[in-house]
């Protein structure tokens, strides 16, 4: 936790109150939060502040606000995720929501099983946002949209996203093409079910029952880093790192233009 969030109605006052249960078990059993320390502290779609904490109590801790700091750019990246198994739902949109993703949709596929969209976790989202912002010391929500039916996203919502200046890439282990980084433009990054085929399956790296959690979010982690050069810079070492046992030259992309191709 990088910053502790706040809902714009806790700081209707000249002090602020955390009063969270996870918030302040973090602060005072990890940070080990004491009096006259600063805190950073942000409103959720707001501001962010640099506080000094006044008391702290188990029940709550009492911040004021220092200064005003300058809240993290996002990336003009649009992830399109086919959605994955409730337990990589959690972790994926946390850490895409890390990175600094601005916008998520959710979208059912072929190879998407039903029962995912009757999960509890698709209620859970706003938490999960909530924890990648605070570990990034971020403020401000991506958009997140669901779409259940596949066809009507395609054909409908699709092609709207995709134009010149910001173009769809499909994230592909076996594409020809190796994948763009330091684009100018935003761009949407489409990553598709978990399930792998099944060569790939067989391959002795993919013994591990996680392995297509492993693969599908590292996948994710390197469309994103390999998109936007400060992530470039500042990651060399993450985008060396192979995906279970495929050397990381592997993964690819293929470029959507209008019209668009299919895919499942």
């Amino acid at each position: 936790m990088n910053i502790v969030l706040l809902e714009p109605d806790q700081i209707d006052s000249a002090e602020w109150c955390i009063t969270s249960p996870s918030q302040l078990q973090h602060l005072q059993q990890h940070v080990q939060l004491n009096v006259g320390d600063t805190l950073r502290v942000g409103v959720r779609n707001g501001q962010r502040y640099l506080t000094e904490v006044l008391s702290s109590s188990e029940q709550q801790i009492i911040v004021k606000p220092l200064q005003v700091e300058a809240v993290p750019e996002k990336l003009p990246v649009h992830l399109i995720l086919a959605l994955p198994r409730p337990k990589a739902l959690r972790r994926i949109i946390m850490d895409a929501v890390t990175l600094g993703v601005e916008r998520i949709s959710l979208i059912h596929s072929y190879r998407v099983d039903k029962s995912y969209w009757q999960t509890p976790f698709l209620t859970k989202l706003n938490d999960y946002v909530t924890l990648g912002l605070e570990q990034a010391g971020d403020t401000i929500e991506p958009e997140i949209q669901l779409y259940k039916r596949f066809k009507p996203f395609v054909e409908d919502v699709l092609p709207t996203l995709i134009t010149e200046q910001k173009p769809a890439y499909v994230a592909h282990p076996y594409a020809a093409l190796p994948m763009p980084h330091a684009i100018q433009q935003g761009c949407s990054v489409i990553i598709g079910p978990e399930r792998l085929p099944s060569d790939v399956l067989r391959q002795p790296n993919f013994k591990d029952g996680n392995c297509c959690f492993t693969y599908f979010r590292t996948v994710v982690y390197l469309r994103i880093l390999l998109i936007c050069e400060r992530f470039r810079q500042d990651h060399r070492d993450t985008l060396s790192l192979p995906v279970q046992g495929m050397e990381s030259k592997r993964l690819a992309h293929r470029t959507l233009r209008p019209p668009i191709p299919e895919f499942h």
